[in-house]
């Protein structure tokens, strides 16, 4: 049996800390921190909730600010294949040295009457690694919700929610006003809110917190608009600042919409005193990476093209549906490859995605949260195409790549989960940094 590193030794005491499943509040956070310093206190943020979309809008606002000299901090989840990848500043990864010594700052404070979940430990790390690293900016990406998230500790300078569906039920509520209300908790008084809520009662309900905040509403399709041009490129207008014939290094019809939340958040840090103008956001657009995300993988000679897209919700599966045409083209036959986490809404994300394949193959990550296959296969809507059952991914992709052909296509979808571990399976490395 292979030893364990020490790094391998502290991701396995982290990941201990899922038995404590998913704890709503901000006391046991607020200690954490107050531990460590109070490292939030005096960092400047821009806090980040939605359903769908944190990412890209995330990672734009990321790339923008590197384009303007800003030294910018990301915290996102999940990652895809390495732990590292949740804290990024200036678009670097945390090394294995300072996650292990983070940890251990933070096991040092914590309060075993009142033991941490894994977000809210983890958002701890990222709050003194920010702070260490002499962030300017740090981009917070909420894990669920927002209201009673970890990371609604933050001081934003600006907060951004990029949309609203039905997700996490259990803990957020049976109805989309649940919801709202929960994503509607990251509004600051006086602070300027990004939004891009299309559902009126939600809409609403967003608008009067703010409202009641004394903080600006900048919405999608009223202050901020875009324009769908040719080829993918687009207009986007703001308040300030009008950027004409854009293009995105995301592919995807829905990343103008995205787009369209950045400049907004954008021209509320400019605001606010960043130095941050259009051609930095308009450079961010075109040199921005979200992996993962309608991600076109290299293909060798004779083999067909592969993509990866994490849809893991309804609403992520429409997004991808509406972009397919764009990336698949004349090929045919279109193979996908699906893995579901067994907590999803299995049969509707199915429904959705499978009449538009021509083959499918169910499997799954090697991850205790996956759905078996067979229950995949079973979950099937009627008429679905032809379809087989392989639960080891790395066979399954193999087996995707020869039913396609060089003149087809495969898609891996259905969770971040089985995308990463596809990424780590096709860049020979066979393992990611999941529990």
């Amino acid at each position: 049996m292979q030893k364990m590193s020490a790094y391998q030794k502290t991701l396995e005491r982290l990941y201990e800390l899922q038995k404590f499943g998913i704890k709503l509040g901000l006391s046991s956070t607020q200690n954490l921190l107050r531990g460590l310093g109070d490292p939030q206190r005096g960092l400047a943020c821009l806090h980040i909730a939605g359903t769908n979309g944190k990412g890209s809008v995330g990672a734009m606002l990321e790339a923008a600010l590197m384009a303007a000299g800003i030294k910018a901090g990301f915290y996102t989840s999940p990652h895809l294949e390495r732990f590292s990848e949740r804290f990024r500043v200036n678009g670097r990864e945390i090394t294995q040295r300072q996650v292990m010594d983070l940890a251990s700052r933070v096991w040092a404070v914590v309060e075993l009457r009142e033991p941490p979940t894994f977000f809210e430990f983890v958002t701890a790390m990222a709050f003194a690694h920010f702070r260490d690293q002499g962030v300017e900016l740090a981009i917070m990406e909420t894990g669920l919700g927002g209201r009673l998230d970890a990371t609604n500790i933050c001081e934003p300078l600006a907060t951004v929610i990029t949309n609203l569906g039905l997700e996490h039920q259990e803990y957020l509520g049976r109805h989309l006003r649940d919801i709202a209300y929960e994503k509607a908790g990251i509004i600051k008084p006086g602070v300027p809110l990004v939004h891009g809520v299309t559902q009126p009662a939600a809409r609403r309900l967003v608008e009067q917190t703010a409202a009641r905040l004394g903080a600006p509403v900048y919405r999608r399709g009223r202050e901020l608009r875009f324009r769908r041009g040719p080829g993918g490129r687009f207009d986007l207008r703001g308040r300030l600042w009008v950027l004409p014939d854009l293009e995105t290094n995301l592919v995807g019809r829905h990343q103008p919409l995205n787009a369209c939340l950045a400049l907004g958040a954008a021209e509320a840090l400019a605001q606010a005193g960043l130095a941050l103008g259009p051609g930095h956001l308009r450079a961010g657009l075109t040199h921005v990476r979200w992996p993962g995300r309608l991600e076109q993988w290299p293909s060798g000679p004779g083999q067909p093209t592969l993509w990866l897209d994490g849809a893991h919700n309804p609403p992520a599966a429409r997004a991808l549906l509406a972009s397919l045409p764009r990336i698949q083209g004349q090929r045919r036959p279109l193979v996908m490859v699906v893995g579901v986490m067994a907590d999803k809404e299995i049969g509707r994300i199915l429904s959705l995605l499978l009449p538009a394949a021509d083959r499918v193959i169910y499997s799954r990550p090697a991850y205790q949260r996956a759905a078996d296959p067979a229950a995949l296969a079973a979950a099937a809507p009627p008429g679905a195409p032809p379809g087989e059952i392989e639960p080891d991914l790395g066979r399954a992709l193999a087996r995707a790549r020869r039913l396609a052909g060089r003149r087809g296509m495969v898609l891996v979808t259905g969770s971040l989960f089985t995308v990463g571990e596809a990424r780590a399976l096709l860049s020979g490395r066979h393992k990611t940094d999941l529990p």
